[in-house]
């Protein structure tokens, strides 16, 4: 399972890095404050399922329009509830 969740974050970092124009180190740097993540994602870090849920959080909210999102991947929404918490 873990294998297919870092799968499916290199397929949005590669999908997003192309259209934006960003380097993934940059990326890394915006959506967790790590630009050396996605590297050593690759080069076999772990990854906890709650971090998966940030990140991919994160690229659900800042992709971009008319770039579709992945089907094989579960596009993440924040709940109403959430969105008046972090507006505050």
């Amino acid at each position: 399972m873990e294998a297919e969740l870092i799968r499916h974050l290199l397929t949005l970092l590669q999908l997003f890095s192309e259209r934006k124009g960003l380097a993934e180190s940059t990326i890394g740097r915006l959506c967790i404050k790590d630009g050396a993540f996605f590297p050593r994602l690759r080069g076999g870090s772990s990854l906890s399922v709650r971090k998966y849920d940030e990140i991919v959080l994160w690229f659900s909210e800042n992709w971009p329009e008319g770039l579709e999102w992945p089907e094989d991947i579960n596009r993440p929404t924040r709940s109403p509830a959430a969105s008046s918490e972090a507006a505050e």
